[in-house]
């Protein structure tokens, strides 16, 4: 295996880390190789992300036909594991192995959750679509139980894997594993979502069985491979570990002095003004803009290419000494124009101006969490990294689903007051709904900045940071 990763990492350096994207964030400690086995982590989670969110909602309530507050009630499960996180990385912080491990147990655990949740995922489906012999109740427990598995086993392989990527990686180069994290996680969902689509287009009930089991049997398989030979072994946390103290104590060392404090605010802030929209923007294209299925399922794409943007110049900016933190500010300035350039698309009449919106929130959004995300691996947290990124991880979880939610919510109750002209006759317009929710979002954004601006080093401590080598994916030719 070793044997083989070496030659791939070879074959792969002759090219020149010129047109190679993250080339350059290896090290002798961390090869190319290893580094690429790494961030494949992030790849099952997108696929499990793209299944749960995207794919199983329109088969759920379309071909399943299962009620849609059912569906919602079923997405929304794993929200409940998200506060979990930041105990999942403490635990991880200061696990007793006697193999020698922090991390690696945990992103096995999770592993194996993940894949039992998709095991049993499509039966508990059929089940609770109707589909079957027996009492309903068994398909709703069961599903309710597929989701919950699916989303704790996510949640604590993500927690554990980033907590070792910032482990391996170093000072200089982890603006870059952070940023390849992040691109395979979108690789992950952006191409598991093509396929998912593909493979269910024409839908049995054996074909969605076949689907999701094989989204597990892969999910097992890349998470073997990643895991192969990452986390070097310490006999000391075997034969002489030291206490481990109460999760109480590490938080409040870790809240010492309110700048993590800070910082969770405004990750919470920033992620609920970014995921607001996640369900009403394809209908505000489709009912305000007239767009028609084609040109609103290419709104996904958009995104992913606006983050993609974002990373690649978040990457470049990071290794040339910018503040993490002034960068997700950047992400937020992004995110005001671009839900601005959204709301003006209707009285514009302008579908151009909706897209401009859309990949700039993609834009905005990728530059926020690649900047916070390499803050959380940077704060000075005294080996407590797990803890740092379980708190990061589960208040982004939290703020989204709960943002996501309410997005839904606020829009379906304007939109009705605005119809029975409780609002006047001046907001009584079918995008009254949809606007009120990205006025909010814009709001949240502007909260955000407020929160951000104590965390930001000044101009000069940015220029005395030391440079490091450019971003592979930011030299890329075109």
């Amino acid at each position: 295996m070793n044997r083989l990763m070496e030659t791939m990492a070879m074959g792969w350096t002759r090219l020149g880390t010129r047109f190679l994207p993250f080339a350059d964030a290896a090290t002798p400690q961390l090869p190319l190789g290893r580094l690429l086995r790494l961030a494949g982590l992030q790849v099952p989670i997108g696929m499990a992300t793209a299944l749960l969110l995207g794919t199983l909602n329109r088969v759920m309530i379309v071909e399943l036909g299962v009620a849609a507050w059912i569906v919602a009630l079923m997405v929304a499960i794993p929200i409940v594991i998200a506060p979990l996180r930041a105990v999942i990385g403490w635990r991880s912080d200061y696990h007793r192995s006697f193999l020698g491990w922090r991390r690696v147990p945990y992103i096995w655990l999770g592993t194996l959750v993940q894949f039992g949740g998709l095991a049993i995922m499509p039966f508990a489906l059929l089940i609770l679509s109707g589909d079957a012999h027996g009492p309903a109740w068994i398909g709703q427990a069961g599903g309710a139980l597929a989701f919950l598995l699916v989303g704790a086993g996510l949640q604590t392989t993500q927690t554990a894997g980033l907590a070792l990527a910032a482990d391996l990686s170093d000072e200089k180069t982890r603006p870059r594993v952070v940023a390849l994290m992040y691109v395979m996680l979108l690789a992950g969902m952006v191409a598991s979502g093509f396929a998912f689509g593909l493979l269910l287009d024409d839908f049995s009930a054996m074909r969605l069985i076949q689907v999701v089991q094989g989204a597990a049997v892969l999910t097992m398989g890349l998470n073997l491979l990643a895991l192969w030979k990452q986390e070097p072994r310490d006999s000391r946390r075997a034969d002489d570990a030291p206490p481990r103290p109460s999760f109480a104590e590490c938080w409040s060392r870790f809240t010492q002095g309110r700048r993590a404090t800070r910082f969770l605010a405004a990750v919470g802030l920033g992620t609920a003004a970014f995921s607001m929209q996640d369900i009403i923007l394809e209908p505000y294209g489709a009912q305000i803009l007239h767009l028609g299925v084609g040109a609103t399922a290419a709104l996904t794409a958009l995104v992913a290419m606006g983050s993609l943007a974002a990373v690649a110049l978040a990457a470049r900016r990071l290794a040339r000494g910018t503040d993490p933190y002034r960068l997700a500010a950047h992400g937020v300035l992004a995110g005001i124009l671009a839900f601005a350039a959204v709301v003006f698309a209707d009285p514009l009449e302008s579908s151009l101006v909706f897209r401009v919106g859309v990949v700039l929130i993609g834009f905005g959004g990728g530059l926020f969490y690649v900047g916070l995300l390499t803050a959380a691996m940077t704060l000075d947290t005294k080996d407590m990294r797990g803890l740092a990124l379980g708190a990061w991880g589960a208040v982004q979880a939290f703020a989204a689903g709960a943002a996501v939610a309410l997005g839904g919510a606020l829009r379906d109750t304007v939109a009705g007051l605005a119809q029975q002209g409780v609002l006047g006759p001046a907001l009584e317009g079918p995008a009254i709904g949809y606007s009120f929710v990205y006025h909010l979002e814009i709001a949240l954004l502007f909260a955000t900045l407020v929160v951000l601006g104590p965390l930001v080093r000044s101009r000069g401590a940015e220029r005395r940071a030391p440079p490091s080598t450019a971003f592979g994916l930011a030299e890329f030719p075109g």
